[in-house]
């Protein structure tokens, strides 16, 4: 589905702030749906299943978090954007550990954010470079989006999947969260923040509940590499006397 097509759901309590965003996106071809309040946003999220959501973090009845949350335990696939006046690091990482794809500050520039979107739906629609990585017992199908630890599924989220193919692509390599963040969100300024060490921890999370290599290395201060190194063999633990 082309850009243009997509079809976006604003979830924004604030009338002038949802006047802009409804008429400037209209503007760029995108079909837009609202919502003002948090229940209303999930059910026209579950409704509608819109390619991308423009999600306030304060909402009348519940908070944007908590929302994101609930649409993301249904819909692995739709972009999330965060939208909020809140720019301490920690709100930024509730919302990017709620499963948010991405995190505006308000107040933000129009042309930022249409560049943002149109960033997040190529991706999210066109794939990978369309080749299969493969590693120790780790394989990623990079067009076909999936994950396999010694044959069996390993479930990711898309920008989790994202990452640790763009790791995976230059094994050995050490990359910066600025050079992660181009490569998988478009842009550097999730950077910045805690965004690639959020992700970072849940792929390290799925991996070690199958696999037997540990893949993803950390160079404090620098960044991120990629190599399959063997886990030590555990010692079991002797069965009660």
């Amino acid at each position: 589905m082309a850009a243009t097509q997509a079809e976006i759901l604003i979830v924004e309590d604030d009338e002038v702030i949802m006047g802009t965003l409804a008429y400037n996106l209209a503007r760029q071809g995108f079909e837009v749906s609202r919502a003002t309040t948090a229940a209303e946003g999930l059910r026209m999220a579950r409704k509608l299943r819109p390619d991308l959501i423009l999600l306030d973090i304060m909402l009348p009845g519940e908070s944007g978090i908590r929302v994101c949350q609930r649409i993301r335990e249904e819909d692995e696939d739709v972009v999330i954007i965060m939208i909020t006046a809140k720019d301490a690091e920690e709100d930024k990482v509730r919302g990017f550990e709620a499963g948010a794809d991405d995190y505006v500050t308000k107040p933000f520039g129009m042309k930022e954010l249409v560049a943002r979107i149109h960033a997040h739906l190529k991706r999210s629609d066109a794939g990978h470079r369309g080749r299969v990585l493969e590693a120790g017992d780790l394989s990623l199908d990079t067009k076909n989006f999936v994950a396999k630890v010694g044959g069996e599924p390993l479930s990711l989220r898309l920008k989790e999947f994202e990452l640790l193919a763009a790791l995976a692509s230059d094994p050995g390599e050490l990359k910066s969260r600025e050079e992660l963040a181009k490569e998988v969100w478009g842009h550097a300024g999730v950077g910045s923040s805690r965004t690639i060490d959020v992700h970072i921890r849940r792929i390290r999370a799925a991996l070690e509940k199958k696999s037997a290599y540990d893949y993803i290395h950390t160079a404090r201060g620098l960044g991120y590499r990629f190599e399959p190194v063997p886990r030590r063999e555990r010692v079991a633990t002797p069965p009660p006397e």
